[in-house]
């Protein structure tokens, strides 16, 4: 899959644990861990918006574009 998401290494960024990253943006652990292993198909705006809040971060910084060779 061309899209990457980091949102692991902003995390170890933030020193901030999965779950306290579950609980401050209201998803489930679960749901955290399927999007950090780019296991999700889609993910809404309004997820994404609340990790760079909870992150202090940009769309940029968690999403990455990788050509297919």
């Amino acid at each position: 899959m061309p899209i990457i998401i980091n949102i692991d290494v902003m995390m170890a960024r933030r020193k901030i644990s999965a779950g306290e990253l579950a609980e401050k943006i209201g998803i489930t652990p679960a749901n955290l861990s399927i999007l950090k292993n780019n296991k999700a198909r889609a993910v809404r705006f309004s997820t994404l918006e609340a990790l760079c809040r909870a992150l202090d971060c940009q769309p940029g910084d968690l999403l990455e574009y990788q050509s297919e060779p």
